[in-house]
């Protein structure tokens, strides 16, 4: 199902190409309101290389043949990705109805009457009389594009065409950036339950502990009370992340086409969460420009209307048409293929509307105002993929960062709780230190759990924002 997108004509002259492709609609000071001002670096460029990626399947990096698999299921069996293929097929369909109006019609007609005068309506009376009349034909009507109006609405039908293609090249990244995102998900909860579990284990061990203790005297109840108390909760918090892996599951059964029991036994398996530090492949601002389809949908939603502008305008030319016939007639059927029965016509026509109340004004004024909404919406599509981009690599970046000072984080707490159940069992320590160690060690491990999987999310932002999508003509 996957499409191919086929773009070299460099970001740095897309302006230029846009407002050319578009003359005359988009001359003069029309051609000035395409912003050409776009960075030529990114922010964080000293942590990414600035090559492009040899292919757009960023996702076999991660090694995990799970979520290699699962997008590729989405590619076969998305409904988003199928009706965004439909609708392709429908704006193909109507460009060569469009380009249809280069020919012309031609239609085959036969036809018998009978019919009887009467005989009583002239001043003497006369008996009826009555005839037969046979007649073949074949019938044409072609309006001949001087003025190029079906030329106009050609270019219409193809840019509609070429949006619908970016249109679905959209949709792929769309698929597959939130196949990844719902599958990290899925085994951030994996890794919170499996945590919660280890937890468990720890605090009944340290639960023993107090007990014991207390059974000889070395412990106060409160002890044996606050233990379970960081015991119960704990496995409190079991039934939210089990829920919290469901909903994951079925977000991504729902994004590639099944339902969640066809998938539940190929994500059973406990996996770690991928490596979340690798170079990011994005070029510069220019190159990821003219790989985004959002831009390109913008682009050719640009071209629709400046064809309509275009229309428009041919509106108040004249029209050149064509007709005529070619065939034969006779009141006798035998008499039809006779030489004398062959009859044909044939009428130019020009036909030119001088004036309806000012309407094909205000027809080509709101064209020209839909069309600068256009560039509008171009110019406001290339600063979106701009920033967010920019957003994408400082959230990746920051998730990096905060990584490193977690993992150091979580090491101390680690070394925090081996020693302050050391100093308990020696009689050293209240147990409200054992505690704190325990509450704070489960917290900062999911929070490293939860800051990998952020990481990984803003690294598939960053692969959607620049990378594109595998899209061919």
């Amino acid at each position: 199902m996957a499409l191919l997108w086929k773009t070299h004509i460099p970001a740095a002259v897309t302006f230029t190409v846009i407002a050319c492709s578009f003359s005359p609609v988009l001359a003069g000071e029309n051609q000035q309101l395409l912003r050409d001002s776009i960075p030529a670096t990114w922010t964080y460029e000293s942590k990414q290389t600035t090559t492009l990626p040899s292919d757009d399947r960023w996702w076999e990096g991660f090694d995990d043949p799970v979520l290699t698999s699962l997008i590729r299921r989405g590619e076969e069996n998305s409904f988003n990705l199928s009706m965004a293929a439909h609708r392709i097929e429908m704006a193909r369909q109507n460009w060569e109805l469009a380009k249809a109006a280069y020919y012309p019609n031609l239609g085959i007609s036969a036809g018998w009457t009978k019919e009887q005068q009467s005989g009583m309506t002239g001043r003497e009376a006369m008996k009826a009389m009555g005839a037969d009349y046979f007649s073949l034909g074949l019938n044409f009507s072609w309006e001949i594009d001087v003025f190029g109006r079906v030329r106009e609405q050609s270019k219409e039908g193809k840019a509609n065409y070429n949006a619908s293609k970016a249109e679905y090249s959209a949709a792929m990244i769309s698929l597959c950036s939130n196949i990844a995102t719902a599958y990290f998900n899925y085994r951030l909860a994996q890794g919170r339950v499996d945590v919660a579990k280890r937890q468990i284990t720890s605090q009944e061990r340290i639960s023993k502990i107090t007990q014991a203790r207390y059974e000889t005297g070395l412990a106060s109840k409160l002890d044996v009370s606050q233990s379970l108390t960081v015991l119960y909760s704990t496995q409190a918090t079991l039934p939210a992340l089990n829920n919290m892996q469901t909903a994951a599951l079925n977000s991504i059964a729902l994004l590639i086409g099944c339902y969640p029991d066809d998938i539940r036994s190929e994500l059973a398996g406990e996996r770690e969460l991928p490596n979340a530090f690798r170079m990011v492949k994005i070029g510069v601002p220019a190159d990821m420009i003219r790989r985004r389809p959002d831009i390109l949908e913008a682009e050719q939603q640009l071209a629709v209307y400046a064809a309509q502008a275009g229309i428009a305008k041919k509106d108040f030319l004249p029209t050149l048409s064509l007709t005529g016939s070619v065939g034969t007639s006779a009141h006798k059927i035998n008499d039809l293929f006779s030489k004398e029965s062959f009859t044909y016509s044939i009428a130019p026509q020009l036909s030119w509307t001088i004036f309806e109340g000012m309407a094909r004004n205000r027809r080509l004024a709101a064209a020209k105002e839909q069309m600068l909404a256009g560039i509008d919406n171009y110019n406001l599509a290339v600063m979106n993929a701009v920033i967010e981009t920019e957003n994408a690599l400082s959230a990746y970046d920051t998730s990096l960062q905060q990584i490193a000072l977690f993992r150091k984080v979580l090491n101390e707490s680690r070394e925090s709780f081996t020693l302050a159940v050391d100093r308990y069992k020696r009689g050293l320590s209240a147990f409200t230190d054992v505690m704190s160690a325990q509450i704070n060690m489960l917290e900062y491990e999911n929070t490293l759990l939860e800051t990998r999987a952020s990481a990984l999310s803003s690294l598939v932002k960053v692969y959607a924002a620049v990378a594109g999508s595998p899209i061919e003509e």
